[in-house]
């Protein structure tokens, strides 16, 4: 037998056979197949001619066999690689993308052992030309400053019928003269200037604490080296498993709507609605300005989108009323409050091309105009930053242990989340820390210029809220002061009393739905007492009083004959 002979076994069924007969190989049952091997050189016609065969005895070895099949499952593979490239350009595109592309990086980042990659910067754009000249035609000097005398008036008397926080007095300038006094280029950010967030395909866990996927675990290390200002930052900032937020990153958001948000906005309002928690509240004393330049999106879940479209709120171009619903799918976290701080936090990660935004919670409804808002409490103040202090508690230590009491949240976490600032050097609000004059926001208002300073600020802000509880009253005053202590920046904390004069609070959805219920059983339990008329008689019969005895108060009479007679000055408030 030569050298290239292959000496095939014996067989009884499968491939020898049926290449046996196509005529390949010549096999007799029980026996043997045998070829005598050449004697003659390679180059005669009938060796050729025995070449082919062996070529095709050669291919059936099992050892060959497998790397066909390796060679069929790496072109299979290729192939599909090449299709699914295909189909993401193709929805790069539809996106238009390409801008978005070309001002954001992807790129391996040596700081961290693990594989994360780092996301480009979004900032915000400067105004088109032609809105730039328009701004730059107005002079807000020729205008009458009606605040330049305007002196906030004493608090008024006690009143035990009003019980708790008031509204209070508020200069607004006029709407025209507000929209002259918009800044025409972005305020300064002191310390840092560009700022990039961490991506991360699937986020790894490194560290025993409750932080989630959508915020990529970041490490204790990583958490204090955020808090060092430098003048290029890369920062955890949600989102982290893509580079565009609401494309495939949790808080999945459709590509029109995306497409929408990417657009540029001098100002914008926000707010969002989850669990189907509250009714939407539409805002009011709006200038033609505000409708045409000044956009409103409300964030809602599924469960929020199916109440809207049951109740025929829904129209056809997506809106409800003013506010443009943005349905978000996939929501990162099980709490539907905790869902609504992305929105709220990472306003400039949702909307990279927006220079100011005023975020309102869901329960509010807004009553002045955006602009005379922004004027007042930002640009007046030469402001970036400005948020509502709480109306009643200034200490966060004060306030952890109201959220407890209340049961915002679990205690265990909530001493945690203390006990953990205190190592830290957390200590208790006092006159030492003027003139900051709370570490205790209420939160349900953020009025914000999109700079990296600000961005920067939420950024971390949130990342305590995804590592902690998600009251992030606890968390604001320990982001702020670490970052005040870096950098000369400083946060507009005004009255609660001048939040309540622009925002009208309403009841959450459950608390309205209870009332309007027990309204109804008490109409049912009480019914309006029927007349029995004598039939001899068309008078009423004369009901009364029971006579009392010698040692009888009638201390309540007063209050009952007021209440049933409405005498003049009576009135109930509850």
């Amino acid at each position: 037998m030569t050298g290239w002979s292959l000496g095939l076994r014996t067989v009884s069924d499968g491939s020898l056979q049926q290449l046996a007969q196509n005529g390949v190989l010549y096999s007799h049952s029980n026996s043997f197949v045998s070829r005598k091997g050449s004697k003659t050189s390679l180059s005669s016609y009938r060796e050729k001619e025995k070449f082919l065969p062996s070529i095709f005895r050669f291919l059936v070895r099992k050892q060959v066999g497998m790397l066909i099949l390796a060679a069929f499952a790496l072109l299979a593979f290729l192939t599909a690689f090449w299709m699914v490239n295909k189909e993401d350009a193709s929805r790069s595109s539809e996106l238009d993308f390409k801008e978005w592309f070309e001002n954001s990086t992807y790129h391996l980042s040596a700081l961290l052992p693990r594989k994360v990659m780092v996301c480009g910067e979004h900032n915000a754009q400067l105004p088109p030309p032609h809105a730039l000249a328009m701004i730059q035609t107005k002079d807000f000097t020729a205008f009458p400053d009606p605040c330049r005398k305007f002196a906030f008036p004493p608090p008024p008397p006690g009143d035990r019928r009003r019980i708790g926080p008031r509204p209070c007095p508020v200069c607004y300038v006029p709407v025209e003269q507000a929209i002259a006094r918009m800044p025409r280029v972005p305020s300064v950010s002191p310390g840092l200037q560009h700022l990039t967030y961490f991506h991360e395909q699937i986020p790894m866990k490194t560290e025993p604490h409750r932080g989630s996927a959508f915020g990529g675990y970041p490490s204790l290390v990583e958490r204090n080296a955020s808090f060092d200002i430098k003048e290029s930052m890369t920062v955890h900032c949600g989102f982290v498993q893509g580079c565009r937020p609401g494309d495939r990153t949790g808080f999945d958001i459709d590509a029109a709507d995306l497409k929408e948000m990417e657009q540029f906005h001098d100002v914008i309002v926000a707010s969002a609605i989850f669990g189907n928690y509250d009714v939407i509240q539409q805002p009011k004393n709006w200038g033609k300005t505000t409708r045409e330049k000044v956009p409103f999106y409300m964030f809602v879940d599924e469960e929020t989108e199916a109440s809207l479209k049951n109740s025929s709120l829904l129209d056809s171009r997506n809106r409800v009323g003013l506010w443009r619903i943005i349905l978000v799918r996939n929501v990162p976290y099980s709490d539907a409050r905790r869902n609504g701080k992305v929105p709220k936090l990472l306003l400039h990660r949702l909307f990279p091309n927006v220079r100011y935004s005023i975020w309102i919670d869901g329960k509010l409804q807004l009553i002045v105009d955006p602009y005379q808002i922004l004027e007042r409490f930002l640009w007046r103040q030469n402001a970036t930053f400005a948020i509502s202090r709480h109306y009643r508690r200034f200490d966060v230590f004060e306030e952890a242990e109201a959220n407890k009491a209340a049961g915002k949240y679990d205690n265990v976490s909530i001493d945690h989340q203390i006990d953990f600032y205190k190592k830290e050097g957390l200590t208790a609000y006092s006159e030492a820390k003027l003139p900051i004059t709370s570490d205790v926001p209420e939160g349900c208002v953020i009025i914000k210029e999109h700079i990296p300073i600000t961005n920067l600020f939420t950024c971390l802000w949130f990342n305590e809220v995804d590592r902690f509880t998600s009251r992030d009253q606890l968390s604001f005053s320990t982001v702020r002061d670490k970052l005040m202590a870096k950098v000369s920046w400083n946060v507009n904390m005004f009255l609660d009393c001048e939040r309540r004069n622009f925002v009208i609070q309403a009841y959450h959805r459950d608390l309205l739905e209870q009332r309007a219920h027990m309204t109804v059983l008490r109409s049912h339990a009480h019914p309006p007492p029927a007349l029995v008329r004598d039939s001899s008689s068309s008078k009423p019969p004369v009901r009364r009083p029971p006579k009392r005895g010698k040692g009888e108060r009638k201390s309540n009479s007063r209050r009952h004959r007021k209440v049933g007679s409405g005498s003049k000055g009576s009135s109930t408030t509850f």
